[in-house]
């Protein structure tokens, strides 16, 4: 399970909206589950089709502060599931969560992928 407050989701549901027609993308900073800020990040792939995340480096260490990083992107109409794209793409995502937000449908969706496997979170507004 995922909680993402009310206040986070609007942020991604911005940023989501500002990138359209493109891709948005960023990190989810989370405590015990529960999403406590969202980091933008910069879609470098500048594409309605994939994301390629860029941040702030500084951000990564936030895992040693005890901190569990999920990654965020838009999708502008399709589902907000893990394309093939997604899956084979994965990387350093692997097993981690991994929020999805279409714009179309202002649905937001979490997922774990790993060793080509999808599997769907709960995502609750409260805990």
């Amino acid at each position: 399970m995922v909680v993402i407050p009310p206040a986070v989701r609007a942020e991604l549901v911005a940023h989501a909206q500002e990138e359209a027609p493109n891709e948005a993308c960023g990190l989810v900073v989370l405590r015990d589950g529960v999403a406590e800020r969202y980091e933008r990040g910069r879609n470098a792939a500048a594409s309605p089709y994939r994301f390629e995340l860029e941040v702030d480096p500084e951000l990564w260490f936030l895992e040693d502060d005890g901190y569990e990083l999920a990654v965020f992107h838009s999708h502008l109409s399709s589902p907000p599931r893990p394309s093939r794209t997604d899956v084979e793409n994965v990387g350093l995502w692997q097993g981690k969560p991994y929020l999805i937000y279409c714009v179309a449908r202002d649905e937001l969706a979490a997922w774990t992928i790993e060793n080509g496997r999808i599997e769907q979170l709960e995502v609750r507004a409260r805990s």
